[in-house]
């Protein structure tokens, strides 16, 4: 099979691999609840009322030294080591673990369209990061190797092209649709009802509900490889360089460089099928060396590592 085989080539030699793919969620098992649709209605309702504002950090008398601002609660507790490859662990174990602790995630709202034009497609990824502001860079992070791509991946590896858009909470279900294993050649956009907006430097849409979007040009893929199981293609990074930005113009500044979050009202990933929603934030200055050097607040501070280290 060869390095770069694309989903087409995939479903006509292993079919069973696409169909395999399309089933994930149930051997991946992200949703603990037998009845979800129960355990909503036993929830409160959405706050509407809840807007964005500001808090003071935990402890705003905080000093150099002082450590964790718990009072030494958390040192009392004992930590376990996990090996990532030991006997008997299912690497599916290492994913729900690693999506539960690395929270909240960004998530990618990446729109792409088919060389041919013929089908478009849009998918959540939480596997995405801003890595560089100069060249503007982004990081989307697909399960499995290219020999079983997502149509996602798919389209960018041959059109070199997509946008990535930022989910809000006035869309989030609409969003969580589109990650519907729906098969190769059905659009989700039409299932989610969001709108296609038109791009300058791609021909791929952006989302018009989002307050933020990116139109962006392939950089580099990196395919990953298993330890575990030698040979079986695990993963795929795609770096993406953004060309152009689309902001909401009641969310951008006059400078035209700050996004306001009250507007922008991010949603994140969590562990499981469990979304977060970003309402407040406190600020913290960086700490100049220079003036806390002569300020006196080092003093006894400075060395060169910390005994036991």
């Amino acid at each position: 099979m060869p390095a770069n085989f694309g989903d087409h080539e995939q479903r006509s030699n292993d079919p069973s691999a696409a169909e395999h793919r399309q089933d994930s969620e149930k051997a991946v098992g992200r949703n603990p609840h037998p009845d979800i649709a129960k355990v909503q209605a036993s929830r409160p309702d959405w706050n509407h009322d809840r807007s964005w504002h500001f808090t003071k950090p935990v402890d705003p008398d905080w000093n150099l030294g002082y450590g964790a601002n718990d009072g030494g609660e958390s040192l009392k507790k004992e930590h376990v080591d996990l090996d990532p490859y030991e006997d008997g662990r299912p690497a599916i174990f290492n994913y729900k673990l690693l999506i539960s602790a690395i929270i909240p995630r960004p998530i990618g709202f990446v729109s792409t369209r088919s060389e041919d034009g013929k089908s478009t497609n849009l998918a959540p990824f939480s596997y995405t990061s801003v890595i560089n502001h100069d060249p503007p860079l982004f990081t989307i992070g697909f399960a499995g190797g290219f020999s079983n791509a997502k149509d996602t991946l798919t389209n960018l590896a041959a059109t070199k092209e997509c946008t990535i858009n930022i989910i809000s909470e006035h869309f989030l279900e609409a969003a969580n649709a589109t990650s519907i294993n729906a098969p190769h050649g059905v659009s989700e956009w039409a299932l989610s009802g969001l709108t296609p907006a038109p791009c300058k430097e791609v021909k791929c849409s952006r989302v018009k509900e989002a307050i933020f979007s990116v139109e962006g040009k392939l950089f580099s893929t990196q395919e990953f490889e298993s330890r575990a199981t030698p040979g079986k293609k695990t993963g795929v990074l795609a770096i993406i360089e953004g060309t152009r930005f689309w902001v909401r113009e009641d969310a951008l500044n006059e400078d035209r460089n700050l996004i306001d979050p009250a507007i922008l009202r991010p949603m994140s990933r969590l562990g499981g099928i469990m979304y977060g929603r970003t309402t407040e934030g406190c600020e913290l200055p960086r700490p100049d060396y220079a003036e806390k050097e002569k300020g006196k607040e080092m003093d006894g501070l400075i060395q060169p590592k910390l005994e036991g280290q």
